[in-house]
C-alpha cells in the first residue's frame, strides 16, 4: 500500500493526514525522504556549474523539504502523544538524523561551493535577507565542523550522534518517571483541598484507574496541592516526588547522562577551537559571552533573593504559629504564601478560578491579535493527531495566513511543560508556504461537561505560547531557515514573554474574564486585587529559575564536571541559595537543558528577553493605547515577521530605537530599589 506520509497530502491545507497514518508508516516514510535528501544535496554538490546563491544556497534550502514534511507530523505527534511505539521511533531516528547532519557538513565539495560564494560575496549583488542566509549558512557549516579534518572530523561525527541518542533518553525517561508516579488521596487526604483541585484529582485517578482521587505530578495538579493541601506530610511526599524526577536510581535515572552530556559538549567545543561550550554556544546569541550571561543574572538575583529572604521569615512565623517546629521547609512555601496572599491581597485562587476559563481565554488572546494584528481565527474541521486538539485557519483581510492548533490537556502520554512548534514553517522560496503551527500545554482537564478552569499562571502561559505562534503566523521571509522563531536563542523568548503583558490589560480581563456558570464579569474590585498581585512572591520565582539559569552557566562554563549534582551544589552554595526554595529545574528533569541543544547555555535568554519583553511594553504604556495601531504595526514589521533575517539587536532597535537595561525588568518584577 503507498505511505501516506510520502503522498500528495490533499487535506484543508495540506495538514498531515493524521486519520491515515500509522505508527508503522514513520520508519520507511523518513527512510525514503532521507534518500531523496541526501540525492538532490549530493546533486547540488556535483553541480558543474559555478555555484551561484539559486543553486546551491536555495537549492539547499529546499533539498529536504519532504523529510522536513515528515518529521514535522512525527515530532507534533511524540511530543504531545507519546506510546512505545513513538518512544523507539525517537530512539531510532536520532542517530540517523545527526547522520545526515553530519554528512552535510562534512561533505567538501558543498562546503567549497559555499565557501566560493562567501569569497564573491561583495560581487555578487545579493538582497540584505540573501547575504544574511550566505552568512549564517556558512556559519553553520563552520561551526558544525565542516573545516575539520582526519580524526578530528570523525571524533565530531561521533560526539553529535552520542548526543542526539542520549538527548532523546533523558526525555523518555523523563516522560517515564512523570507518567508512573501518582498518590491516591481518600478522606481527610482532601483536606483543605478547593472543589477545583478535587475535580481535578478526581480527573486524574480516572485516567490512572486509580479507583479515586489522585496526585500526579503534572504541574496543573500538583502546583495547587501544594498551596492548598493541610496535610504536611503528604505535601513533602508528593513535593518530593516531584523534585526526584530522573533521579530515582534505576533504568530512568539522569544522572549519568547528564554528566556525559556536559563531558561530550567540551569535547565538541574544544574540536570546533573553543575554551568551553559556553564560548562555543553563546557566540552567536545577543548576549555574546558568559561573562555578560552572569552580569545580567546576578543583577536580578540580588535583590530577588534579598525580597524572598524577607518572604520567608513571614511564612515561617505562619508555619510556627500553626504549631510546627523547626525551617519552612520547600514543601510548606505555595501553601503558605497562598495563605499570606489571601491575607495582604485579600485574594483566593479558588476564588479567581472559575473566572479564568480556557475558552474565554482561547478568546482573549485571538481577540488581541486581531485588535493588534487584524488576525481572524475560524474553527477548522481538519484531521488531527488527538481528540483533544483543536484547529483554527488564521485569515487577515480574507487571505489565508496559517492553520493554528492547539493541544491544551495534560494527559500521561503528553511530555510536560507547555511549548510551541511549527509542523511547517512559512517560506517562499518554493512557492507561497503557510506555516502550520501547534500550541501545547499541559491544563488540568475537566470532568465531561464541565468547563476547563485555569489559575492565572496557567493563563500566562497560554498568552506565552501564542506569542510564539504569532511570531511563527506572522513570519514573512523567502527562506525557511530564517523563518519564524529561527532566532537568536536569547531573542525568541521576546515575542512570547511580550505578548503575556495583554493578558493584565483591564479591559482584556473586562471582558473575557467571565464567570463560567452565571456568565458574568470578573467584578472590579476583584479585578484590582488580582493585578495588583502580579508581583506577589516575585521573590520566590524569581529566586528558583536564577538559580536554575546559573547553575546551567555554570555547567558549561568551564570544564565538564565529573558529578553534576555534586557542581549543581556547589553552585547553590556559592550563590547564597535560600534553604526554602530549590532549583526550578533540578539536573536530572532540566529538560531544556539536557534533552538537546536548544536551551543548554541558554537557560537565561528567558531573563535576557524579558529585558526587552518589558521595555516593550513600556512604548505601548507611553502613548497610553495598548492596542496602539502605529506601534502594533511597528512591532509586527521590525520583529514579529522578520525571523532571523536581521541581527536580533538591530530588529529590537529599529522598533525601540534603543537596547534596553535591566531596569525594566526589575520594575516589572517588583523587585527595583
Amino acid at each position: 500500500m503507498t505511505n501516506p506520509l510520502l503522498t500528495e497530502w490533499t487535506t484543508p491545507f495540506e495538514l498531515p493526514p493524521f486519520d491515515q497514518i500509522s505508527d508503522d508508516d514513520f520508519g520507511p516514510a523518513v527512510d525514503a525522504a532521507l534518500d531523496e535528501a541526501r540525492a538532490a544535496i549530493s546533486a547540488i554538490a556535483a553541480d558543474d556549474a559555478a555555484p551561484t546563491f539559486e543553486n546551491t544556497i536555495v537549492a539547499l534550502e529546499v533539498a529536504d523539504e519532504k523529510l522536513g514534511r515528515v518529521l514535522g507530523a512525527f515530532y507534533a505527534l511524540a511530543g504531545a502523544d507519546s506510546n512505545p511505539a513513538r518512544e523507539a521511533l525517537q530512539r531510532d531516528f536520532a542517530p540517523k538524523l545527526s547522520a545526515y547532519g553530519s554528512w552535510i557538513s562534512a561533505n567538501a565539495l558543498l562546503f567549497a561551493r559555499i565557501e566560493t560564494l562567501w569569497d564573491a560575496r561583495d560581487t555578487l549583488d545579493l538582497t540584505d535577507e540573501q547575504a544574511r542566509v550566505l552568512m549564517l549558512t556558512r556559519r553553520g557549516f563552520v561551526r558544525s565542523g565542516a573545516q575539520l579534518q582526519g580524526p578530528d572530523a570523525d571524533r565530531l561525527k561521533d560526539v553529535k550522534s552520542r548526543l542526539s541518542v542520549i538527548g532523546t533518553e533523558f526525555v523518555q525517561n523523563l516522560l517515564a518517571d512523570e507518567r508512573e508516579w501518582f498518590m491516591p488521596l481518600g478522606g481527610g487526604d482532601l483536606d483543605g483541598l478547593p472543589d477545583f483541585v478535587i475535580a481535578t484529582a478526581k480527573a486524574a485517578g480516572a485516567e490512572k484507574d486509580a479507583g479515586g482521587p489522585v496526585v500526579t505530578l503534572s504541574r496543573s495538579l500538583i502546583v495547587p496541592f501544594l498551596q492548598f493541601s493541610d496535610r504536611r506530610d503528604l505535601r513533602e511526599k508528593a513535593y518530593e516526588a516531584w523534585t526526584a524526577r530522573g533521579a530515582n536510581g534505576g533504568a530512568t535515572d539522569n544522572r549519568g547522562i547528564a554528566a556525559e552530556t556536559l563531558a561530550l559538549r567540551h569535547e565538541r567545543a574544544n574540536l570546533l577551537g573553543y575554551d568551553t561550550f559556553a564560548d562555543y554556544k553563546l557566540e552567536t546569541e545577543m548576549a555574546g559571552n558568559p561573562v555578560a550571561v552572569r552580569a545580567l543574572l546576578m543583577d536580578v538575583w540580588t535583590p530577588a533573593k534579598a525580597a524572598a529572604e524577607a518572604d520567608a521569615k513571614q511564612l515561617e512565623r505562619m508555619l510556627h504559629s500553626d504549631g510546627w517546629d523547626g525551617p519552612l521547609q520547600p514543601w510548606d512555601w505555595r501553601y503558605y504564601s497562598e495563605k499570606r496572599r489571601q491575607q495582604l491581597h485579600d485574594l483566593d485562587e479558588a476564588e479567581l478560578k472559575p473566572y479564568l476559563q480556557l475558552d474565554r481565554m482561547i478568546d482573549a488572546s485571538f481577540d488581541c491579535a486581531n485588535r493588534l494584528f487584524g488576525l481572524e481565527f475560524t474553527p477548522l474541521d481538519a484531521p488531527s493527531y488527538h481528540k483533544d486538539v483543536r484547529q483554527w485557519e488564521v485569515t487577515r483581510g480574507g487571505e489565508h495566513v496559517a492553520v493554528f492548533i492547539g493541544d491544551y490537556f495534560a494527559r500521561g502520554s503528553k511530555r510536560s511543560g507547555a511549548w510551541c512548534g511549527a509542523m511547517r514553517a512559512q517560506s517562499r522560496a518554493a512557492g507561497d508556504v503557510r506555516p502550520h503551527v501547534v500550541n501545547v500545554c499541559n491544563f488540568a482537564k475537566p470532568a465531561e461537561g464541565s468547563p476547563a478552569l485555569l489559575s492565572y499562571d496557567d493563563a500566562r502561559t497560554l498568552f506565552h505560547e501564542f506569542g510564539h505562534a504569532l511570531h511563527q503566523m506572522l513570519s514573512d521571509v523567502t527562506y525557511e531557515s530564517i523563518s519564524g522563531t529561527s532566532v537568536a536563542r536569547d531573542f525568541v523568548e521576546l515575542p512570547s514573554q511580550l505578548y503575556e503583558h495583554w493578558l493584565e490589560v483591564p479591559e482584556v480581563l473586562a471582558k473575557f474574564a467571565t464567570q463560567a456558570e452565571t456568565g458574568e464579569p470578573m467584578p472590579n474590585d476583584l479585578l484590582q486585587r488580582m493585578l495588583g498581585a502580579a508581583t506577589y512572591d516575585m521573590g520566590f520565582s524569581t529566586v528558583e529559575y536564577v538559580a536554575s539559569a546559573l547553575v546551567d552557566l555554570g555547567f558549561h562554563d568551564g570544564p565538564p564536571p565529573a558529578d553534576p549534582m555534586q557542581k549543581q551544589a556547589e553552585i547553590l552554595e556559592e550563590i547564597g541559595m535560600p534553604s526554602a526554595i530549590r532549583m526550578r529545574h533540578a539536573t536530572p528533569h532540566f529538560a531544556h537543558v539536557f534533552a538537546g541543544d536548544g536551551y543548554s547555555c541558554g537557560y537565561y535568554s528567558y531573563m535576557w528577553s524579558e529585558m526587552m519583553d518589558a521595555d516593550a511594553f513600556a512604548a505601548f504604556e507611553e502613548v497610553g493605547d495598548p492596542f496602539d495601531p502605529d506601534l502594533a504595526a511597528k512591532l509586527e514589521d521590525t520583529v514579529l515577521s522578520s525571523g532571523g533575517s536581521v541581527d536580533a539587536a538591530a530588529l529590537y532597535t529599529a522598533f525601540r530605537g534603543r537596547l534596553p537595561g535591566v531596569e525594566a525588568l526589575l520594575k516589572g518584577r517588583g523587585l527595583a530599589t
